[in-house]
């Protein structure tokens, strides 16, 4: 899901661009309804028959891959169950020590609830979490989302750095939570031609470490927090690049943004 939605975005506005929304739209309709009946998400499908099963990579790639296609569409519906999920995450995954079981509170009963940290072939769940945490954060400043992914980032520091190769998806995380990244919001309507050539000024590059977030003006409803207090400067579709929280003066020309950027 996130990486078609990433692919949606980079060939935006051509035939293959339109191909790729389409498939990660049906993706994540069809994973939060074919995997989540009664709101309770599951690992497996088949024949229309769910497992009861459910671990924590499912929740925390499903956020992220979620957070990816809202930031494809800037639908807030994608954006609001990334929230609900991650709420869930923590309350059935987390434990006191500061990082995530693999299996939830409220499932089969084990001798031992399993902790996996190291990254494999596909990443951990604990750092596929951490980095769902952080990116959250970035988009709503919440202080115990982002105490939690430093706590959990505790946990591996020491190992990680002995054995890098076993923590890439780890590695990748703890960039992010560095300060490196930045939050960009773009405010005004998605159709008109500043708007179009701002959001390509954004896109242009690969920027791993960058979260943007859009809304109309006067924002919608359910919007990521970092979009909230953010005027338009001269009733033009305008951009705020941000770190932290703390942005640089709003801009609506391209080439004032791809300077700040």
């Amino acid at each position: 899901l996130a990486t078609v939605a990433e692919a949606a975005r980079v060939f935006d506005g051509t035939k293959e661009g339109n191909h790729y929304f389409e498939m990660a739209t049906r993706n994540a309709e069809f994973v939060l309804v074919a995997l989540r009946p009664e709101g309770r998400l599951r690992r497996s499908w088949r024949d229309g028959q769910t497992t009861e099963e459910v671990f924590l990579e499912d929740y925390a790639a499903l956020i992220l891959g979620l957070l990816e296609l809202y930031q494809t569409d800037f639908n807030t519906h994608w954006f609001k169950i990334a929230l609900d999920l991650a709420n869930e995450m923590v309350d059935r995954f987390s434990d006191h020590e500061g990082s995530f079981f693999d299996t939830p509170s409220d499932g089969e009963i084990l001798v031992m609830r399993p902790k996996d940290l190291q990254d494999n072939a596909t990443p951990s769940g604990n750092a596929l979490a951490c980095e769902a945490l952080l990116k959250l954060t970035a988009f709503t400043d919440n202080g115990k989302n982002r105490d939690l992914a430093e706590k959990v980032l505790k946990t591996v520091a020491e190992t990680a750095v002995r054995n890098p190769t076993a923590f890439a998806r780890w590695l990748s995380a703890a960039d992010f939570a560095l300060g490196n990244e930045k939050q960009i919001a773009i405010l005004g309507d998605a159709k008109e031609n500043g708007y179009l050539e701002l959001i390509n000024i954004i896109r242009s590059e690969y920027r791993p470490n960058a979260i943007v977030a859009s809304s109309p003006h006067p924002i919608v409803k359910d919007v990521p927090s970092l979009l909230h207090d953010r005027p338009l400067v001269d009733e033009a579709p305008t951009v705020y690049v941000c770190e932290g929280f703390v942005c640089l003066k709003p801009v609506t020309e391209p080439d004032e943004l791809q300077t700040q950027l």
